[in-house]
């Protein structure tokens, strides 16, 4: 009997463009979060240049998006999930961003894209922040650090090794543990050089070496975010130790009746069945 994971096909298919694309994108992505560590000093002028380079990788992402849809990367049925998670998504987020670091955004992109697969949930983490953000009038240059980061949850939740059962919920709360962690690691990176004391010991530096610039991040990460990283952990452990094995089943029946980009099957025709 074939096993239910290859059974359901990915709601999002990486073609080649699309991962090149995706991977152009992540990788501009790290170049933005860490220039700190790797621009010299006074390559930016003023503080609005980040910004302004995380505007540009906006329109990147969208249009991994739009490849996706021009070639037929994605179907109608995996295009409506998109829509009703991104809003479920946005929906669950005011319920708890800014209280004690927990955030509920989480638990719906790491099980989406471990059951809909890597570029569905790159995808979904792009559309869910941005569709917060509309909602709860929240847009500014944070935004695309948000998007970014809570793509790469969801597009590395589908990349997750294929186990099943009590074990593949302990692998989903580890990896929700981690990379609620990871998020406020990286989102920090995103005001850090502009938001201390320039004469603190924990604030950004130009010209420091990378060594020293590190230890002052680190330190000015435990200390101003460490505790709302750990809300966000416990979160989302908990949230998926609970409620995962439910919301699983039900992914993955919805993804079996939508039944995504059924296999093309080419029938041979023989000469004597022309006649």
């Amino acid at each position: 009997m074939t096993h239910e994971r290859e059974r359901i096909r990915a709601a999002i298919r990486l073609r080649p463009r699309s991962a090149v694309a995706i991977s152009l994108a992540s990788f501009l992505g790290f170049v933005a979060f860490l220039w700190p560590f790797v621009v010299p000093p006074g390559a930016f002028s003023s503080t609005e240049t980040p910004p302004l380079m995380f505007g540009a990788l906006l329109v990147l992402v969208l249009a991994v998006l739009f490849a996706e849809v021009a070639d037929g990367g994605i179907d109608a049925k995996a295009l409506a999930m998109l829509g009703v998670l991104s809003a479920i998504n946005a929906a669950l987020r005011p319920l708890g961003a800014g209280t004690a670091g927990i955030e509920t955004v989480f638990f719906v992109l790491v099980l989406a894209g471990r059951v809909y697969g890597a570029g569905f949930g790159f995808a979904l983490g792009c559309t869910s922040l941005f569709a917060s953000a509309l909602l709860t009038a929240g847009v500014g240059p944070w935004m695309p650090y948000q998007m970014f980061g809570c793509a790469w949850a969801g597009m590395f939740a589908g990349l997750l090794p294929p186990l099943r059962g009590k074990a593949e919920i302990l692998m989903l709360a580890a990896y929700g543990a981690v990379s609620g962690y990871l998020f406020g690691f990286l989102l920090n990176l995103s005001f850090w050089p502009f938001s201390v004391d320039p004469s603190s010991s924990i604030a950004y530096h130009p010209g420091l070496s990378f060594v020293e610039q590190w230890h002052r991040y680190l330190l000015f990460d435990a200390t101003t975010s460490l505790g709302w990283d750990t809300g966000r952990a416990v979160t989302n452990v908990l949230l998926i130790l609970i409620a995962g094995p439910a919301a699983l089943a039900a992914f993955r029946r919805a993804a079996r009746r939508a039944n995504f980009q059924p296999a093309v099957t080419f029938a041979s025709i023989r000469d004597d069945d022309t006649n």
